[in-house]
């Protein structure tokens, strides 16, 4: 029997259910294996631009979202913020589906030792980091291209004898100039308006970039994605933040 982990919370974000890079079965083997009294979904949990393009809905798809509505009708609370890629959602919040299981633009979180976090899922300050949505939505087709890039690359890295996934896309993010002033100018941009709004620390996703830093005394947090690195961040029963990268366990 697979043992479990108990937190306090979870904060998960960037599942792109509808794309063929939504790595599914690896978050309901997260989700089996970590317990928790909250569960956050922090936006692009289902990838409504992927109907304009190639939606791809497989049965793993289906058990996330029915794995996370079983756990709401027991013992979880669950919330869903919206981001850019299930933003059809946005016209009909705040939506409230039982007692255990609600739908915001953006939420408040207090941790174990009182402090106040803002959670959204950032793509409502790319207005400042990128100034046209034409800009996100190319920079969505590049990263899909990459995506598709990842799976050539390691297929003759497999012909090689090279065992070990080694991400493209990832390195592009990582390594490329641009790139890593926008992650930079993004992180900077959201603490700096938690410290605006006397928060002490922000949650987020959207940049599909984990992390767990201070900011000019400011907490940032991110969680990362499921379509690549498959990481989130927990709130430990003891009050202690943690990022979990479940691929790498």
């Amino acid at each position: 029997m697979q043992e479990t982990t108990t937190v306090r919370s979870i904060f998960i974000s960037d599942i792109h259910l509808g794309t063929k890079f939504s790595k599914a079965e690896i978050l309901l083997d997260f989700i089996k294996e970590y317990e928790s009294e909250n569960l956050y979904l922090v936006g692009d949990i289902i990838d409504g631009w992927a109907i304009k393009r190639k939606f791809v809905w497989k049965q793993s798809h289906s058990d996330v979202i029915q794995k996370i509505l079983r756990k709401a009708r027991k013992n979880t609370n669950v919330y869903f913020i919206a981001g850019n890629h299930d933003e059809f959602l946005r016209p009909f919040i705040p939506i409230i589906l039982g007692d255990r299981l609600q739908i915001e633009n953006e939420m408040n979180y207090e941790d174990l030792h009182g402090n106040k976090f803002l959670i959204t899922h950032g793509d409502f300050f790319d207005s400042i980091t990128m100034t046209k949505k034409w800009l996100a939505v190319l920079g969505d087709y590049g990263y899909d291209l990459l995506l598709h890039l990842n799976g050539i690359v390691n297929f003759f890295r497999r012909l090689f004898g090279i065992k070990k996934y080694w991400s493209l896309s990832k390195y592009a993010k990582d390594s490329i100039k641009s790139s890593v002033s926008f992650i930079s100018d993004f992180e900077g941009i959201l603490a700096a308006h938690a410290k605006k709004n006397n928060y002490d620390g922000v949650i987020c996703g959207h940049i599909h970039k984990a992390e767990l830093r201070d900011i000019d005394g400011v907490k940032y947090l991110n969680s990362g994605d499921w379509v690549e690195s498959c990481t989130a961040v927990v709130e430990t029963l003891e009050g202690e933040w943690k990022i979990i990268n479940f691929q790498q366990k």
